[in-house]
């Protein structure tokens, strides 16, 4: 089964014959491999490149054991580029080469050759490389799958996979499998016998156990406040672990660059400025916190708020936790009520706010807007709901769009450009397209 990735690949075509090293990141089984192998090769093909002109290694390959010496592996690549023209370098789990920073380097320095790499997270850090190569690389980070992409695969309607998209993920492999039953040991087999496996083969992890408790927790905690002091003291009362702050500090930048979870920073809306106390902290697929808790903590809101955070990553936004007081008045009393805003989604100059609640009854929709009556500029404010279809806007120009139509249009919620002081909005009534006119997702997204 082929399923598409083409802003990955769109991505790839884009960087095609600039002096650089691009490297294809990521967490494991999510896909890179395929991606260089199948669809950049693929279009390689279709482009006319000569097949001799496409040079593909993947390393962890028995048969290709040979080649993972620095100087096998550089001389075979020198032997086949037998021309002037154009020669396209793919290696997959390059990392498996002692010193293939040397490699690397030597390749840059040919004209006629094209380098893409891949390495699983193990041994191969996306910054490793970037920092050898300061300048002269291509980061292409690459994820599960999105929504629509999955959508696209099953090829159906949106409604009838969302459930499982929120249950399972959108690992590519899950494809294979037909049964719940099978689904669920795949993604808690890649949890323990791969990515924790991973991490504990690379530093070298001495008390596996204090790192699968630790997973454990912040797989629990998903979109909670969190600080190496409360995730400690809570695996202190929980697990009975004697664990520092200096070790969770550390085990946490672990998962983090492993890609398994992401962090994302307090901001004052109104200071504007990154607090550092707390963050909270997001996993790559839901299915693998599904399967990690055994899919017995199936807390909707906290599934959605990280399919939503993922989305806007996904989409190339910067995501924080936005933080704010807000003045209201009760009994004749001006009170400072503490609020937040899930999402301060930023890419370049242009930001979107976005609050994520399952459901919108009235005190969920007191609790969602009031942050929002708070902020005073002009940038584009959005509450993703379950329930909601289409979009509609309020009095107060806040957005209402159902998640199902956030997921399915790239540019749901584009972001608006710079701020100035906020402006009266205007109303507008009514609801947007509904779910039925949403373009039909297909395997070519």
């Amino acid at each position: 089964m082929i399923i598409r990735r083409d802003d990955y690949l769109n991505r790839l075509i884009e960087s095609k014959h600039t002096r650089s090293v691009k490297v294809v990141s990521g967490i494991r089984r999510c896909g890179k491999s395929f991606l260089i192998f199948q669809l950049f090769a693929g279009h390689l093909l279709e482009s006319g490149t000569d097949p001799s002109h496409i040079l593909k290694y993947e390393l962890d390959l028995l048969e290709n054991a040979a080649l993972r010496d620095k100087a096998a592996l550089y001389g075979d690549i020198l032997s086949k580029v037998a021309d002037d023209g154009m020669h396209y370098v793919l290696i997959d789990e390059v990392q498996l080469v002692d010193g293939f920073y040397e490699v690397l380097n030597s390749l840059l320095h040919r004209g006629n050759v094209d380098v893409y790499v891949t390495g699983s997270n193990s041994r191969f850090l996306s910054k490793d490389i970037v920092t050898e190569f300061r300048g002269r690389s291509t980061e292409i980070r690459v994820r599960p799958l999105s929504f629509r992409e999955f959508v696209g695969a099953k090829g159906t309607d949106p409604r009838d996979c969302i459930d499982e998209y929120m249950d399972y993920g959108g690992m590519p492999e899950l494809f294979q499998y037909q049964s719940d039953r099978q689904k669920a040991e795949y993604l808690a087999g890649l949890m323990e016998t791969v990515y924790l496996k991973d991490i504990v083969e690379r530093h070298g992890v001495r008390n596996v156990g204090e790192l699968g408790d630790l997973t454990d927790v912040m797989t629990s905690s998903i979109g909670s406040a969190s600080s190496v002091a409360r995730i400690t003291d809570t695996m202190r009362t929980r697990c009975r672990a004697k664990i520092t702050d200096k070790t969770v500090k550390k085990y946490i930048g672990y998962l983090c660059d492993a890609f398994l979870f992401e962090e994302a920073r307090r901001y004052d809306i109104k200071g504007r400025r990154h607090i550092d106390s707390e963050k909270k902290y997001y996993i790559a697929d839901t299915g693998l916190k599904n399967a990690r808790e055994h899919f017995r903590q199936n807390e909707a809101s906290h599934i959605m708020e990280n399919v939503v955070y993922n989305e806007l990553r996904c989409r190339g936004y910067d995501v924080d936790v936005g933080s704010l007081y807000a003045t209201e008045s009760e009994g004749g009393r001006r009170m400072r009520i503490g609020c937040e805003v899930d999402f301060v989604a930023n890419r370049g100059n242009a930001r979107v706010y976005i609050q994520s609640a399952y459901r919108m009854d009235e005190g969920v929709q007191e609790r969602e807007r009031r942050p929002y009556l708070s902020i005073r500029d002009s940038f584009r404010k959005v509450i993703v709901t379950m329930d909601a279809r289409g979009r509609r806007y309020d009095e107060d120009g806040i957005e209402r769009i159902g998640l199902i139509d956030f997921l399915m249009v790239p540019d749901s919620v584009r972001a608006s450009g710079c701020a100035g002081m906020r402006r009266p909005p205007a109303r507008v009534p009514g609801r947007a397209d509904a779910i039925s006119d949403l373009p039909q997702a297909s395997a070519g997204l």
